[in-house]
């Protein structure tokens, strides 16, 4: 996974942003393919939401690579009563350290069997991105970035 910061704008009440990103699935099996819905998208700093959006949904055939890139801009006042003084003193720093949800649902196809649709989340932790200039992006350091994947199912599914 890849991310730009083109652009950051803090005030006392809002921000506005843009991350370019790049996010790269691999299905290195024979006989699975997968089929994932729109991917909402949530960049946080601590519990701030710096910028959210969707990417689009795709089929992934098996043994197979899918780049999928995207641009998500936001630009939203903050809830009353948010703290960002965390968040100003680390542009000080120059300096930002983020986190990545991705949440969406995902059919899985085994030769003919085909499950229901499963929801999933992925949690990264340990983005680290340096603040854009008027002249240039910026590109996050993904080296030491930890992904946890979360499925989210139901076991058991009550009728009366």
């Amino acid at each position: 996974m890849d991310q730009n910061l083109s652009k950051f704008n803090l005030t006392d009440t809002s921000l506005a942003s843009t991350f370019d990103l790049t996010l790269i699935a691999r299905n290195l099996k024979k006989k699975i393919v997968f089929s994932y819905e729109p991917i909402a998208v949530k960049i946080f700093f601590d519990d701030i939401i710096i910028n959210d959006g969707f990417l689009p949904g795709f089929t992934q055939a098996t043994k197979n690579v899918t780049t999928m890139k995207a641009m998500i801009s936001s630009s939203s006042p903050f809830p009353d009563g948010t703290d960002i003084s965390p968040l100003k003193s680390n542009l000080k720093n120059k300096n930002l350290p983020l986190k990545l949800t991705l949440d969406t649902r995902v059919e899985v196809k085994i030769r003919k069997l085909k499950t229901n649709k499963l929801r999933v989340r992925v949690n990264c932790d340990g983005i680290k991105i340096s603040l854009p200039t008027e002249k240039s992006s910026m590109t996050a350091t993904t080296a030491n970035v930890k992904c946890k994947v979360d499925p989210r199912f139901k076991i058991i599914k009550w009728t009366v």
